[in-house]
């Protein structure tokens, strides 16, 4: 191939990349708006909890975001301090989030507490499925024709999201088909066990570890 094309080819698929991320970011940050203003008001704990870890994933997008920028500036240089700075916030974020879930989970559980309806959640949750998918998918395609390991991780590591989607999903339909009110509590608990390992998983990249490409 041509070797101004192929510039031009990898200068296109960096561009799109840097898109998903900034995509990434902005859907991250309204889809947590929407879920923890409605899991506040109908008191939902799992949707209130899917809130804040959008929040989290907004911080952990800006440092996607940095990477795309050096890797296309600098290709093949370690992580920035930025980066590096990111992922270990992002992963204390998660941790914290992990142990205030367990935290009300429990309350809730000893009284007894109700969310007031679930359908947000069911909405909340199937919108994310269906971009969190579209987002893999592009992050898979971009990481492909660029051959790069880093992106394809990024790509793996955000299918976290749509088993936390898949989640919300599950308790919010069984909550609003049986009015089984520790459903939520439980749901929390999914959560947990996933906001535990993208804690983990943020550490790790932060000393130079990542997700698996070929997971």
């Amino acid at each position: 191939m041509d070797a101004s094309l192929q510039k031009s080819q990898t200068d296109r698929y960096f561009t799109l990349a840097l898109w998903l991320g900034y995509f990434t970011v902005v859907y991250n940050l309204l889809e947590g708006l929407a879920s923890v203003y409605f899991g506040a008001q109908d008191e939902a704990l799992t949707l209130f909890g899917f809130g804040i870890d959008s929040f989290i994933e907004v911080l952990s997008g800006l440092g996607i975001v940095a990477m795309v920028l050096r890797m296309r500036r600098s290709p093949g240089t370690p992580r920035s301090e930025f980066e590096r700075g990111a992922l270990r916030v992002t992963g204390t974020g998660f941790y914290l989030l992990a142990a205030g879930l367990l935290a009300t989970a429990v309350y809730n559980l000893v009284t007894r507490h109700r969310p007031e309806t679930a359908l947000p959640g069911l909405i909340v949750s199937l919108v994310s499925i269906i971009f969190m998918f579209a987002l893999v998918a592009g992050k898979r395609k971009v990481g492909q024709a660029l051959d790069s390991a880093p992106i394809l991780a990024d790509a793996n590591c955000s299918l976290v999201c749509i088993y936390m989607s898949l989640v919300l999903l599950a308790a919010s339909l069984v909550y609003q088909l049986t009015g089984f009110g520790f459903v939520d509590s439980l749901g929390a608990l999914g959560l947990i066990f996933f906001s535990v390992r993208e804690g983990r998983e943020a550490f790790e990249k932060a000393a130079g570890e990542g997700c698996d490409p070929d997971r």
